[in-house]
């Protein structure tokens, strides 16, 4: 970590940075929008210049990986083109996407206090910071999770390593951890026995379920996340 950098130059450069070369198994690639998009580089530079552009740590909120219409398109984690226009007054012209585990996230960070106050205190991205598709038998191609089978899981895993290092490194309170999924915690919990990334981790549902499933329970999904993030 550079000490003279500020936590948005880091991400940044990180972000610029992000090439998987590994081999995934047959039927998935990987989607990389800061080489598919030069608009996305744009977008993700301005959304952490604003909103990171300090030498503070923060806690670590960790997904499962991009999907095509969240990060995946926008560069940014958990934030669509709606939200990122809505609540962070960044305008993408190249793409127009909404995503599910977004709006979830957004109405989550109003709550909390809204944009400043949320990024000023926590990081969001994933182990796997490019977004996983997979072959369907009619020849399109769906999200997939880096969890969706073991060869798969086996192919990322040394990358995933590698990245919770370097989101680590960026400045990042490794006394606690939030993750979001179940699933997702139950493979980030033995990466962490294996390597000692973080203290203590914290789980909540992972805000697509939320949306998906328990739309009729969001208030108190929206709570427990609250009391939870006010407690770190």
């Amino acid at each position: 970590m550079n000490a003279h950098q500020t936590f948005a130059e880091r991400v940044i450069s990180f972000n610029k940075n992000l090439h998987f070369t590994d081999r995934l198994p047959d039927g998935f690639k990987v989607l990389n929008p800061f080489e598919d998009n030069p608009e996305v580089v744009e977008v993700m530079e301005k959304f952490y210049t604003r909103f990171y552009s300090d030498t503070q740590t923060r806690k670590f909120i960790i997904g499962i990986n991009p999907g095509r219409h969240g990060a995946g398109a926008t560069g940014v984690p958990f934030s669509d083109t709606k939200r990122l226009q809505e609540y962070c007054g960044i305008t993408m012209k190249t793409v127009k996407t909404h995503e599910v585990s977004s709006v979830f996230v957004y109405d989550l960070i109003t709550y909390y206090g809204g944009v400043d106050e949320f990024y000023k205190k926590f990081y969001i991205n994933s182990p796997f910071p490019l977004a996983i598709v997979q072959k369907t038998t009619s020849g399109s191609w769906l999200n997939a999770n880096y969890y969706d089978s073991k060869t798969l899981f086996e192919a990322v895993s040394r990358f995933m390593v590698q990245t919770v290092k370097q989101h680590i490194n960026l400045g990042i309170d490794t006394s606690e951890v939030v993750v979001l999924g179940k699933k997702n915690a139950e493979y980030i919990k033995k990466l962490n026995a294996a390597h000692h990334f973080f203290n203590e981790i914290h789980v909540l549902d992972h805000p697509r379920y939320i949306q998906q499933y328990k739309s009729k329970e969001k208030a108190f999904y929206l709570d427990s996340y609250l009391q939870t993030l006010h407690q770190l």
